[in-house]
């Protein structure tokens, strides 16, 4: 039997297309792994082929390994001969073949992560710079931006103009590179530019590797960047022929070179090239692909294709709006409560967010109502590092408690912290101050507050942070936690440190865990910061499930290449997903991607597609939450519409409201809006006995007079306060201090007119 007669008709043709350069088109779930093995089999089983003449290039260790043992499968021990690997692994193969036509030897070394931050090290030592203003991470990345542009430490120098950070970073970057040169080392960039420098420069070099491959493939060619596609067309001659499979609408990796223009205009690098559509889809079924089929479809740069299926499955794509952020992921518990009683297991489940901040919510969730969970790919919410940070913080305002005088529960708080930002506090001082501490049976916090610790810097810097605390712990009983959590955050300058390090990611988690800390005010308006703190040590204490029946979390670009029975997209929210800060720094063709990983999320799903968002104030976007355009481009035959009505806009709907305008009562207090609360019996039982009430009757709240500016009005758990300002359904409501000034919707059920 052919090789060919397994596969459907788009497969075969793309399968035995040998005689014309090739673009396959492979849709989500295809088979397009089984098409690139099947050809390399029909290669050599049926054309005879040699296969040390066939290569094939992906982008991922575990893609080669699948790909290898696919062709093995099929060839046994001859498929040994055939060269799968990564585009890095060749590349150092080249390089160890022809790196002397550079003057390196071929015993180069190869660095590694850690080796990076080992240069690092001594450069930031040698240099006098602290990692708190330049992290490794983030130098690291400048430096890689830099290379893979081709721009050298003398240019930087140049490009970093007056700029003293600029002058700073290209200063390391220019330490780096010459470390690198006297090690002869290579780092991953290197690899690629190093063999992209021989074979443009080197012309025997260059024939020689292109003598040897008459076939080459090219997997996941949606992600290449121009670097790398320049290294391929060179290893193309007149009689060879290239083989790229990948998909437009999956490209959702710009941001780290990617380039869709590449997989666009193939045929015109190419002119001679044939395409071939794979659009049967294996994995999905019918209804979830006419939804991603239906979104996918309102970008322009794309190539057309309409994904379908021999699956069976009559289960629409559901929708659930909840009346506010707190009922959403109680929503997702509960339903995946229900899937789990009927036989499904947690393995088989997956959560899908656009942000890592945005599991915040689910992992509380999931923890309350006894579901296990994993973080794939990351760390869960409360270890994450900004977050021990930020409760390190305000565990060190919490008022002295009579049944623990010594309080050594802060010596693990000031340890995390004194040094978080910068404060040039070093080893020794801190030695210093925990001697002493434990001399004296107190805590190291007291040590730093009674004494006079260090000298010069040090001791300045110590006797800052001690008035920051101060300052604040004084606060304590006259604000809220969560604006005492903001106060402490400003105070201490730990949000300026990550504006300096454009650490957008734990600044969003920063004020995800004041959202938090809000929701626990407005639910428990007389407790206290002790209260919290006990309270938030239940779900900081609990272990994660590292093995066994879990559900899966995690963003949406670590989904890529996975799949699962059941698939929730959690907060499709205009400004969360698509994402507004990427769209409004990248314009239409930033919308395009945020589109694309819509899609590739939607198409993660075989068996049921769930997609939720909920109404009420978002903090990080400060403005109301809308209903994602996303879920307005799937029509409505596809969709089953559960929990409150979804609205038929976006964006536009409600204006934006900026923190600056709130400045009053002498403090900047933390807006939110407690939202509406869900009506919906389900959201009133307790997680582990939810079942889907989603098709019962929402009841409204009873009609109440208009709100207007200057209006007085009381709140269930705020209190008394005053309208100061009014946007659409929005009021913004002076309360007495210890609330300050919230968000909250009209239509609020606590909120009564007076």
């Amino acid at each position: 039997m052919s090789l060919l007669e397994q596969l459907n008709d788009k497969q075969a043709e793309a399968a035995s297309c040998v005689d014309h350069h090739l673009r396959i088109i492979a849709g989500a779930g295809s088979g397009k792994t089984r098409v690139v093995t099947t050809r390399i089999a029909y290669l050599i089983d049926e054309l005879h082929v040699y296969p040390n003449k066939i290569l094939a290039i992906t982008f991922t260790n575990k893609a080669a390994k699948e790909m290898k043992e696919r062709v093995e499968n099929i060839l046994g021990d001859v498929a040994s001969a055939v060269q799968i690997s990564t585009i890095h692994s060749f590349c150092v193969r080249l390089l160890r073949e022809d790196i002397l036509e550079i003057g390196y030897p071929r015993n180069f070394t190869i660095l590694d992560s850690d080796d990076q931050k080992s240069i690092l090290k001594d450069a930031y030592k040698q240099m006098k710079i602290d990692v708190k203003s330049y992290s490794y991470g983030s130098m690291l990345s400048y430096i890689s931006g830099n290379k893979t542009n081709f721009i050298d430490p003398n240019v930087a120098k140049m490009n970093a103009g007056p700029w003293a950070g600029e002058q700073i970073k290209a200063d390391v970057y220019a330490f780096y590179q010459k470390r690198l040169q006297e090690m002869f080392a290579l780092d991953f960039d290197d690899l690629l530019i190093f063999a992209h420098h021989i074979l443009r420069d080197y012309e025997e070099v260059r024939r020689k590797w292109q003598r040897r491959f008459k076939y080459i493939h090219v997997d996941e060619f949606q992600d290449v960047d121009n670097l790398q596609y320049a290294i391929i067309k060179m290893l193309v001659k007149e009689d060879s022929y290239l083989c790229v499979v990948g998909d437009p609408d999956q490209t959702i990796y710009t941001w780290r070179g990617a380039q869709v223009d590449i997989i666009m205009n193939f045929d015109k690098d190419f002119p001679n090239a044939k395409t071939v559509i794979l659009n049967q889809n294996y994995r999905s079924t019918q209804q979830i692909l006419n939804g991603a089929n239906a979104l996918i479809k309102n970008n322009r740069n794309r190539i057309d294709k309409d994904l379908f299926t021999e699956i069976e499955g009559d289960s629409k794509i559901v929708h659930f709006t909840a009346m506010d952020g707190d009922n959403e992921p109680v929503w997702v518990a509960g339903k995946i409560k229900t899937l789990h009683h009927a036989g499904i297991n947690y393995k088989d489940i997956a959560i899908l967010y656009r942000s890592n901040y945005l599991s915040r919510g689910l992992e509380k969730a999931l923890l309350d109502a006894h579901i296990p969970y994993r973080i794939y790919g990351g760390v869960r919410f409360y270890d994450r590092a900004e977050i021990k940070d930020a409760l390190s913080y305000l565990r060190l305002l919490a008022p002295k408690s009579e049944d623990d005088p010594k309080e050594l529960f802060k010596n693990l708080a000031v340890k995390r912290v004194i040094n978080s930002p910068k404060r040039g506090i070093g080893a020794k001082t801190l030695e210093l101050i925990e001697t002493q501490a434990g001399h004296d049976q107190t805590n190291m916090y007291d040590v730093l507050k009674h004494y006079e610790i260090g000298k010069g810097k040090a001791r300045a810097s110590i006797q800052e942070f001690v008035r920051v605390i101060e300052e604040c712990r004084a606060l304590v009983d006259t604000i809220s936690i969560d604006q005492l959590m903001e106060r402490i955050m400003e105070e201490s300058g730990y949000l300026a440190m990550l504006d300096e390090e454009k650490e957008i990611e734990r600044k969003e988690n920063i004020k995800e865990l004041i959202n938090d800390i809000a929701d626990y005010v407005e639910s428990n308006p007389d407790g206290s910061l002790q209260d919290y703190l006990q309270e938030i040590s239940l779900y900081t204490d609990k272990e994660q499930t590292q093995q066994g029946d879990f559900v899966q979390l995690m963003t949406i670009h670590a989904a890529k290449g996975l799949e699962f029975d059941n698939v929730f997209v959690y907060s499709l929210c205009e400004g969360i997903f698509p994402n507004e800060k990427s769209v409004g720094e990248g314009g239409q063709e930033a919308l395009e991607e945020e589109r694309r990983l819509a899609y590739v999320a939607f198409t993660r799903a075989k068996k049921q597609l769930f997609l939720s968002d909920s109404y009420g104030y978002s903090y990080i976007l400060d403005k109301i939450k809308t209903t994602s355009r996303f879920i307005s481009e799937i029509p409505e035959e596809y969709l089953e519409d559960v929990g409150a009505k979804p609205r038929n806009s976006f964006a536009g709907d409600v204006d934006t409201f900026s923190g600056a305008d709130f400045l009053s009562m002498n403090q900047r207090s933390r807006s939110f809006s407690t939202g509406e609360r869900h009506q919906d019996d389900m959201i009133q039982h307790a997680p582990q006995d939810f079942v889907d009430n989603s098709s019962k009757t929402v009841e409204k709240p009873k009609k109440k007079g208009k709100i207007r500016k200057g209006d007085l009005v009381n709140h269930a758990s705020f209190g008394d306060g005053v309208v100061i300002k009014m946007e659409g359904e929005l009021a913004v409501i002076a309360f007495d201090q210890k609330f300050g000034i919230r968000k909250i919707m009209v239509t609020h059920p606590s909120l009564t007119k007076k």
